[in-house]
């Protein structure tokens, strides 16, 4: 395992920690086209795709990022051919398993967000295995999307307060923004700084549509199996030049990267 760049490290990749985005999530991309690319099969591009996860956990872990969120399946992704979906299971097994040695060795926690008891309950066993292996852990916070859908967690959330109003605990009128952010599935984590989607799609997917409100929005032309390291740290350099204002002047608020 590669430690952690240090802030001169950083300096040389022309990179300062203090203009890093905390929170980065990507939209994992173009691995169908990838293989048909190549005459493959699709499950060949998902294979390749995960070696793009291992380098890019490796150099977000290595840039002392505080999160990273993976879209890894959509609830839209059960329309896709049962024998796609059947391989797709097979390797999120074999990943959560076969990585846990390399995730503790990173002091990365791993978490995932989404309909998880509705996947398979060897893989749901193999999640929560994980999850409950590197609770301890200090480093990079690993998240993945697994059949998760952003409007189905809204509505999920506002069931719950639903409830809550009909049973006389919550007053409409007491309703907030931040009691929404507390029911949904990434309740107490910050909210993107940064989204990435590969392939050169220009559309959301219905990805954390509530948390990526002042997302700054990042495309890739290249197809996820070929994106790593490097294309990693492009969006970085990339995000660190943005003026963020939220809404303000510039000058009036925070441009940071690590603000908001």
């Amino acid at each position: 395992m590669e430690a952690p760049y240090t802030d001169d490290e950083l300096a040389e990749l022309g990179l300062r920690a203090d203009r890093l985005p905390r929170h980065v999530a990507i939209i994992m991309d173009g691995n169908g086209r990838w293989a048909r690319a190549r005459g493959l099969p699709r499950i060949e591009g998902h294979r390749r795709g995960v070696q793009s996860v291992r380098a890019v956990v490796e150099e977000a872990a290595r840039c002392r990022l505080e999160q990273l969120t993976l879209y890894c399946l959509s609830s839209e992704n059960w329309k896709r051919p049962a024998l796609e979906l059947e391989l797709l299971m097979h390797l999120l097994h074999r990943y959560v398993v076969s990585e846990r040695e390399l995730l503790m060795d990173q002091d990365v926690r791993f978490c995932s967000i989404g309909r998880v008891d509705r996947l398979p309950k060897s893989v749901h066993a193999a999640l929560e295995e994980t999850c409950r292996m590197t609770a301890g852990n200090r480093g990079l916070r690993l998240c993945l999307a697994l059949d998760y859908g952003a409007r189905d967690e809204i509505v999920r959330a506002v069931r719950v307060l639903l409830g809550a109003a009909q049973t006389g605990m919550l007053a409409p009128a007491d309703l907030t923004e931040q009691m929404i952010s507390d029911h949904l599935d990434t309740a107490g984590r910050s909210d993107p700084d940064l989204m990435i989607r590969t392939a050169g799609e220009m559309r959301v997917s219905n990805f954390l549509l509530w948390q990526m409100s002042y997302s700054e929005l990042w495309v890739s032309q290249t197809y996820w199996p070929d994106f790593g390291a490097e294309q990693f740290r492009e969006a970085l350099h990339d995000f660190a030049a943005r003026d963020r204002r939220f809404g303000g002047l510039k000058g009036e608020s925070a441009s940071g990267a690590n603000s908001g």
